[in-house]
């Protein structure tokens, strides 16, 4: 039996202004002789490809009817939260997709998706959960911290582009679902009281996403 869930309420976010710094030198000396040119500066790497996500239905029916989000899908029924994200009202879902989870080390994933593991995986999802109906207007041009229904806090950081939370980035924002709003993260976000477990090699080999 999992323990019931307590949803908690948001606190405001802290408004926060960048601040730039520009320098130039000066150059009244001669000349110097021509060095040779500097290698071009490596790319950076590009964003991952939002999934598109449309709404159907609830937060969950949405996800489901996704084909990218199979292994939240899995996780949120073997951790008995399909029902709440299917009918709770004025939620926020922060939502990892299968190429997030699969970045987690494998042994990592495999276990955390055991049923001996639940109550952890539990914990983990309910972190990616808000008891409010937060859009992205209210977290752009902010920073601060919000508290999940797991209790730990999130940290949110709309002072630049892409918009984040934690660590990850929202690469698709303001999925409108009946009953609340689902942004999705190209990363999984794990609580600070939380130790993902792990798994032998031989049980690492079994596919999470079961496709």
């Amino acid at each position: 039996m999992f323990p019931r869930l307590c949803l908690v309420s948001v606190t405001a976010l802290a408004i926060a202004a960048p601040a730039a710094v520009w320098a130039q030198s000066d150059t009244t000396a001669a000349p110097a002789p021509s060095a040779a040119a500097a290698p071009p500066a490596a790319a950076a790497p590009a964003p991952p490809a939002s999934p598109n996500l449309a709404p159907n239905g609830s937060i969950f029916t949405t996800l489901k009817s996704s084909g990218d989000f199979k292994i939240l899908t899995k996780a949120l029924d073997a951790a008995q939260l399909s029902k709440v994200l299917s009918s709770q009202p004025g939620l926020t879902l922060f939502a990892p997709t299968d190429e997030a989870f699969n970045a987690l080390p494998p042994a990592e994933l495999t276990a955390l998706m055991q049923p001996d593991n639940a109550p952890v995986l539990q914990k983990v999802l309910i972190y990616h959960l808000v008891n409010l109906s937060l859009d992205s207007s209210k977290i752009k041009g902010s920073k601060g911290q919000v508290p999940s229904v797991e209790a730990s806090k999130l940290q949110l950081d709309g002072s630049g582009t892409p918009l984040k939370v934690n660590n990850a980035d929202i690469i698709q924002s303001d999925v409108r679902a009946s009953n609340g709003i689902i942004h999705v993260v190209d990363k999984v976000l794990i609580p600070a009281d939380v130790t993902l477990p792990s798994a032998s090699a031989a049980v690492a080999t079994h596919n999470p996403a079961g496709s």
